[in-house]
């Protein structure tokens, strides 16, 4: 059986020959592909330079070159301390803003639609308001708390400012993140049709615990890691708020060591930065594989 390839040789038509015209406009063309990695290395020298800069910095001393300041990490006077504080505060950070922002954002979604602007203008304002200006206010604010007249109240400001784990400052830490708690989570219930889950839970006899803890919270599995995962490395980073309310967390810590070890310095944030994306990476791990999930 013969192969027929033109199928205007099928019709008994003349044969169809290609354009010269357009032949010679796809050479002329610009190699996207070409511009695609021109892009993505000066990208990659914009974000992995510094980090190779720090890392040389690191390893070269007037010895040659070494490891030996990472071996002194474990040993860093307060590292153990302040980075512990900073680990329960981003913990309880995490679990302050998932209890507060998931029921908030499924009252919106659900019963309150009207309500939606509102919260988002109110998520928005730590964007607005300075870092500076909010510790301020909350400065005044546990002043006054400490020299009020009832002695309650005195009880409950000084409870709140308690060394080295201060619970003041972890509710800072969820009112800055409530940007991107507020987006996370938002983008999650749009897409996943969390209304039509919630309403067919309900339609089978399913109650609000049932429906949180089988329908919602798989449902939006993806987006409480990408909320936990932002207000976790906020808290890592954050330096401003505890530098003014003068409690010592890690960045703190690590902004401080500068005046004695510069290499070490360097090195704990070249770890931290690591730790991150490792946690980055974990987080799209776990998406990622939630989404290939049959349903």
């Amino acid at each position: 059986m013969a192969t027929v390839t033109d199928p205007a040789a099928v019709v008994g038509g003349p044969a169809v020959q290609p354009n010269p015209a357009r032949r010679s406009t796809r050479r002329i063309a610009p190699p996207t592909a070409y511009w695609r990695w021109i892009v993505l290395g000066l990208a990659a020298i914009y974000f992995i330079g510094p980090f190779a800069v720090a890392f040389w910095f690191t390893i070269n001393d007037k010895n040659g070159v070494s490891f030996r300041v990472y071996t002194r990490i474990l040993s860093a006077n307060g590292l153990s301390g302040t980075l512990g504080t900073s680990l329960v505060l981003g913990l309880i950070a995490v679990v302050i803003t998932l209890v507060l922002m998931v029921p908030t954002m499924l009252l919106v979604h659900l019963r309150l639609p009207a309500a939606r602007p509102l919260v988002e203008l109110l998520s928005l304002l730590p964007l607005v308001i300075p870092p500076v200006a909010l510790v301020v206010g909350v400065r005044s604010v546990l002043s006054w708390g400490n020299n009020s007249d009832y002695v309650e109240v005195s009880q409950v400001f000084t409870a709140l400012q308690q060394q080295p784990l201060s619970l003041i400052l972890a509710l800072e830490y969820v009112v800055i993140a409530l940007p991107f708690t507020f987006r996370a989570l938002d983008a999650g219930i749009r897409g996943s049709r969390i209304g039509v889950l919630v309403e067919a839970a309900q339609n089978l006899g399913a109650g609000w615990t049932i429906v949180m803890w089988r329908v919602v919270l798989p449902a939006l599995r993806t987006s409480l890691l990408n909320a936990a995962f932002l207000t976790f490395a906020l808290v890592m980073g954050e330096y401003t708020i505890a530098k003014i309310l003068i409690f010592r967390t890690f960045p703190v810590w690590l902004a401080q060591s500068a005046n004695s070890d510069g290499q070490l310095q360097v090195a704990l944030s070249i770890l931290s930065l690591v730790l991150t994306w490792l946690l980055l990476l974990v987080v799209v791990s776990i998406a990622g594989r939630s989404r290939k999930a049959p349903r």
